[in-house]
């Protein structure tokens, strides 16, 4: 099947075939959709890199994520590419893990592949990768980064929010000794993530003690090495907020091992929302990030600038704010629970005949 035939039988030019499966916006629609319709009954597939050749643009999105171990980034990849799917548009997808060394390769893979647009969401690595791309003129999309560069779209997220909520939660529990445990420091989310919790906890008078704040790396491992250590202080914290889901998963698994219950004798509270939050015994209060919302973000600000390049403007077009999930390994604080305790017999002793 050829564009002359599908013209044949769509009763339309050749010219307009071709500006149709182009998506050339100057096209009739209802000859557009003509066109279409008479693709889709012949099962025509067209040559995409001949669509190339003529309009200028690869209709390929990068899309660079630090790992997929992470159960956090697996939603975003998803969503991000069936987004793809439906507007037609191919997914390169690209892991830089731990190693920078990665950087140039990934950014010359993409602009080999000639792409429309690049979505980074590393977190806090992407200034070198950034620098190449927009070199190249290639819109790029990031998280939490100011720029002048019109090339650039960034997304606002607003951490304090979400962990003002935790923190508040905690102390209304009763819970006056609240421990953080942070994430790698080269992360941009990691430092905003860990000053919101200081800010709030100045803000409602609780102590900050060094002791309390233990440094991570938002993995399983360090959320038990981290309540290792904190169990074994004299006063040790009776609720902990982690920087990441995966941290408090590694938080809840030792406190098993350390004869801890939760949230009985330690309240934690994670970061993000992934879906295994939900199923954990107990369910983790976590404050959300959307990973949806991410995707859908990153994905539509590369389309915009891929569609009408003319209205390419730069960064903090977008906000996302968190909120906290109230599941159940949080409670009263242990001084508390014994004095609402004490509260209840005496009130069930008093009201004996």
């Amino acid at each position: 099947m050829t564009l002359q035939e599908i013209a044949k039988r769509a009763k339309v030019s050749t010219a307009t075939v071709s500006r149709t499966i182009n998506r050339i916006p100057t096209v009739d629609p209802v000859l557009a959709r003509r066109v279409w319709r008479v693709i889709e009954q012949v099962g025509y597939y067209p040559n995409s890199h001949a669509r190339t050749l003529v309009s200028g643009r690869s209709r390929i999105f990068g899309l660079i994520v630090p790992e997929i171990t992470n159960p956090f980034f697996p939603e975003i990849v998803q969503t991000f590419t069936e987004l793809g799917v439906k507007y037609q548009y191919e997914v390169l997808l690209s892991f830089l893990a731990q190693d920078t060394s990665l950087l140039e390769n990934a950014a010359r893979q993409m602009i080999e592949r000639r792409v429309d647009g690049v979505a980074i969401l590393t977190f806090g690595r992407e200034d070198a990768l950034i620098d190449v791309l927009v070199r190249q003129n290639v819109p790029v999309f990031v998280v939490d980064m100011e720029s002048p560069e019109p090339l650039v779209k960034s997304v606002h997220i607003d951490y304090e929010h979400g962990i003002r909520q935790a923190v508040q939660h905690l102390a209304a529990l009763g819970h006056l000794r609240i421990a953080f445990v942070s994430g790698p420091e080269h992360l941009k989310t990691v430092v905003q993530r860990k000053a919101a919790f200081l800010e709030c906890m100045r803000e409602i008078g609780l102590p900050i003690s060094p002791q309390l704040l233990i440094d991570g790396d938002h993995t399983m491992a360090a959320g038990m090495t981290a309540i290792s250590a904190l169990a074994a202080l004299p006063d040790r914290p009776s609720a902990v907020v982690c920087s990441n889901d995966l941290t408090a998963i590694g938080v809840m698994r030792q406190a098993f091992e350390l004869a801890l219950e939760i949230p009985r004798d330690l309240s934690v509270v994670g970061f993000d929302d992934i879906r295994l939050a939900q199923f954990m015994v107990p369910p983790l209060t976590t404050v959300q990030l959307s990973q949806i919302e991410l995707a859908d973000i990153a994905f539509r600000a590369l389309l915009d600038s891929a569609e009408a390049p003319c209205n390419r403007s730069s960064c903090y077009e977008y906000t996302i704010k968190t909120n906290l999930v109230l599941r159940r390994s949080t409670a009263l604080a242990p001084g508390r629970l014994r004095q609402s305790s004490c509260e209840s017999q005496n009130i069930r002793a008093s009201a004996r005949p």
